[in-house]
């Protein structure tokens, strides 16, 4: 559908801030995907996405777009890449790259615009090609100056950060397990997974070692995905959907565990502090969050997320996933899109895709894989690392089934 454009005039005035909502979300099959180049990718994304808006959308009606990736193949170093993909020559694009929480970074920038009234249609687009270039991965993927050398790169960390809380609270191999079972039982409905088996806890704990205590199972894949959601104002939205999903509030925090924190390895400060803020924007709690899509790079990063977001007290992480409290069928259910372990984890597209399966949710358009409890409200949440640190940063979207 081609807008009209006219009494715009507001969407500049800056007069007050205005609520915003997700009007389109699309994506493509997550994977290896060595017969896709990174244009094919984000093209298709940006098409699902385009499909996916109710009563339609052109795309002369987009204003800007936000652009997330890390570029680790070298296909986009620029907002360009997205023009390319797109066609949206002449428009205003952000290139956003902040970690493995790039894509829900670059969501929340674009939200943060469309609501100070610098446009009223945005697009966010999130993509990454990791298994084209396995030396870009390696450059990336390793801890840096203090760590590098020593054989600390990503797995081995947050090993550390699994035996730190086995040690400090009593959490069982069994429990750490637990996560990587849910999520793959959850990833084996879900068709733009890259990994659809299942498991049991038998299987994650004889699973090839990669760094003690973590196992092969309990390591997301290395994967190839793009995701593309489209975010409107207020004072449009009647014309492309009566069906909004709401964004409710956000937080963004960055922390180190430099800082000599005794609780650095047992849990994310910046994810607290993120937490904090995306509540309170929110007006909600923990307990009001129905459904959640939460960064399980390694299956002890969902279990010591539960604690950081309050879905259970510190310490309690493994108890809380033993419960069945995350399952898909459970009270909290976390990862319906069977997370990062089981979808895969392209950087730039993860937070992108994690908004998306939290707006299908809040639409009750999530297939095999809709939660039951009639969610009111979604979270979805990234961690990435910083300079020698893991989860220095933290990214929280807080998406409302009714209007803020």
């Amino acid at each position: 559908m081609t807008r009209d454009t006219a009494g715009r005039s507001s969407a500049s005035s800056g007069a007050s801030p205005r609520d915003v909502a997700v009007a389109g979300a699309g994506m493509i099959d997550f994977g290896e995907l060595f017969d896709q180049s990174f244009d094919d990718m984000a093209e298709q994304a940006y098409l699902n996405a385009l499909d996916d808006v109710d009563r339609g959308i052109e795309p002369d009606d987009i204003d800007a777009a936000w652009f997330g990736t890390l570029d680790i193949a070298g296909d986009a170093s620029s907002g360009l890449g997205l023009a390319h993909a797109t066609g949206l020559f002449g428009k205003p694009v952000t290139r956003v790259e902040n970690a493995c929480a790039t894509g829900s970074t670059a969501f929340r920038e674009a939200v943060q615009a469309v609501r100070a009234g610098s446009c009223d249609v945005a697009l966010v687009l999130g993509a990454e090609k990791m298994r084209d270039s396995a030396e870009g991965l390696i450059a990336n993927a390793a801890l840096d100056q203090l760590w590098r050398g020593r054989g600390v790169t990503m797995p081995a960390f947050f090993g550390l950060r699994a035996t730190r809380h086995m040690e400090e609270f009593g959490t069982t191999r069994e429990q750490i397990a637990e996560v990587s079972v849910k999520n793959h039982e959850n990833g084996s409905k879900y068709p733009h997974a890259h990994y659809r088996f299942t498991c049991d806890v038998e299987d994650v704990v004889e699973s090839p070692q990669v760094t003690y205590p973590l196992n092969l199972y309990d390591c997301c894949p290395v994967t190839d995905g793009a995701a593309a959601t489209i975010v409107v104002s207020e004072d449009v939205v009647d014309e492309y959907t009566d069906d909004p999903v709401w964004v409710a509030g956000s937080g963004l925090a960055v922390d180190s565990i430099l800082r000599n924190q005794d609780e650095a390895l047992s849990g994310f400060p910046a994810t607290e502090q993120a937490a904090a803020q995306a509540y309170e924007q929110a007006g909600i709690g923990p307990d009001d969050v129905d459904v959640a899509e939460v960064h399980d790079c390694f299956t002890i990063t969902e279990l010591v997320t539960y604690e950081d977001l309050g879905f259970c007290e510190k310490g309690e992480g493994g108890d809380f996933v033993e419960s069945g409290a995350p399952k898909l069928d459970g009270e909290k259910p976390v990862n319906p899109s069977g997370g990062l372990l089981a979808k895969g984890h392209p950087i730039g597209a993860t937070g992108v895709a994690q908004v998306n399966e939290i707006y299908e949710q809040l639409r009750g358009e999530a297939g095999d894989v809709q939660v039951q409890n009639d969610p009111q409200y979604g979270l979805q949440h990234n961690i990435g690392i910083g300079r020698n640190a893991t989860g220095s940063v933290s990214c929280i979207n807080v998406l409302s089934k009714e209007r803020p």
